[in-house]
C-alpha cells in the first residue's frame, strides 16, 4: 500500500475525517502513518470551511500501536535514531493540542499503546460500547512515556498507575469510568452517532472554539490568580473578534 493511501483525508461540511487506513494490521503506527495524520490535521486546520477533525479507524479497530516493522527499527537503533523517532510521536502530541479546532477520536475495537495514545492526546474520545483501551507497553520493557503527561491530566494519579502498571485491557464501561472516554455509543449505530455529534460543531465559532481550547490547555501549571488574569485578557479578545461583533449585532437587533 503506498504511503500515501495509509492515512485518508476528506471534508464533509464542517467535518475533516482522518482516517488510519491499514485495517490489515489493525491500523499500526509507523512513520508513514504518523506523518499522514500529521498532514491531514495540519489541512484541517487550516481550512476555514472545518470545526473539527476525526480521527477514526478503517475496519475493526481504531489502533493497535506501533507495527512489527516499528518494533524491528526500535530494537535495532542507536539512541540517536531512537531519540529521533520518538519525537515524531511527541510532534503528533503537541500539534493535537496546539491546533485551534477540536480534535475528536472515534474509536471502535482496540486502542492499544501508541493507539491508545493517540485516543488520549485527542481533546474528546467517542467510543462504541464493544471498544477496548490499554497500555500494554509494561509488558515488553516499554514505557508509555509521552503519553502520560497527557494521562495525568485526563484521569487521577491512582487511576492514570494502574492503567500504566498493570498493562491491562479495559472496556468502555472501565474507561469511561476512569475519564478517558467523553461518550459511548451502541456498536450497531456508532458511525450515524459520531457523524451527528461532530456535526454540531459546525454552528458554534471557530473563533470561539480556538481561544477556548488555547486557553483550558494554557492554564495548566498556572496558579488561580494567574488563570483568571489570563482568561480576563483573553475575554477581551473574545469580545473584538467578528463572530462575537456579529453575534452581539444581530441579537440587538432581535431586542
Amino acid at each position: 500500500m503506498a504511503d500515501e493511501q495509509v492515512v485518508l483525508y476528506s471534508v464533509e461540511g464542517a467535518v475533516a475525517r482522518v482516517t488510519l487506513n491499514r485495517p490489515e494490521k489493525r491500523n499500526a503506527l509507523n512513520d508513514a502513518v504518523i506523518a499522514g495524520i500529521k498532514q491531514g490535521l495540519k489541512k484541517a486546520a487550516e481550512d476555514e470551511r472545518v470545526r473539527v477533525a476525526l480521527i477514526s479507524g478503517a475496519g475493526k479497530d481504531f489502533c493497535s500501536g506501533a507495527d512489527l516493522s516499528a518494533l524491528q527499527k526500535i530494537a535495532g537503533a542507536s539512541v540517536a535514531e531512537n531519540s529521533e523517532d520518538a519525537r515524531t510521536l511527541l510532534e503528533l502530541f503537541l500539534l493535537i493540542r496546539q491546533l485551534p479546532i477540536p480534535i475528536v477520536a472515534a474509536v471502535t475495537g482496540r486502542a492499544l499503546a501508541g493507539g491508545c495514545g493517540l485516543a488520549t492526546a485527542c481533546d474528546l474520545v467517542l467510543a462504541s460500547k464493544s471498544a477496548r483501551f490499554g497500555y500494554p507497553e509494561v509488558k515488553i520493557g516499554f514505557v508509555p512515556a509521552m503519553v502520560m503527561a497527557i494521562l495525568r491530566r485526563n484521569v487521577s494519579e491512582k487511576r492514570a498507575f494502574e492503567l500504566l502498571t498493570r498493562g491491562a485491557e479495559i472496556g468502555t464501561e472501565m474507561a469511561w469510568e476512569f475519564g478517558l472516554v467523553n461518550r459511548i455509543f451502541p456498536d450497531e449505530s456508532f458511525a450515524e452517532d459520531v457523524t451527528r455529534y461532530v456535526s454540531e460543531f459546525e454552528t458554534m465559532s471557530r473563533s470561539a472554539m480556538s481561544l477556548t481550547k488555547t486557553l483550558l490547555y494554557q492554564m495548566d501549571g498556572m496558579s488561580f490568580p494567574e488563570a483568571l488574569e489570563t482568561g480576563a485578557d483573553v475575554n477581551v479578545i473574545a469580545r473584538l473578534t467578528d463572530d462575537c461583533q456579529q453575534s452581539i449585532a444581530k441579537f440587538l437587533q432581535k431586542s
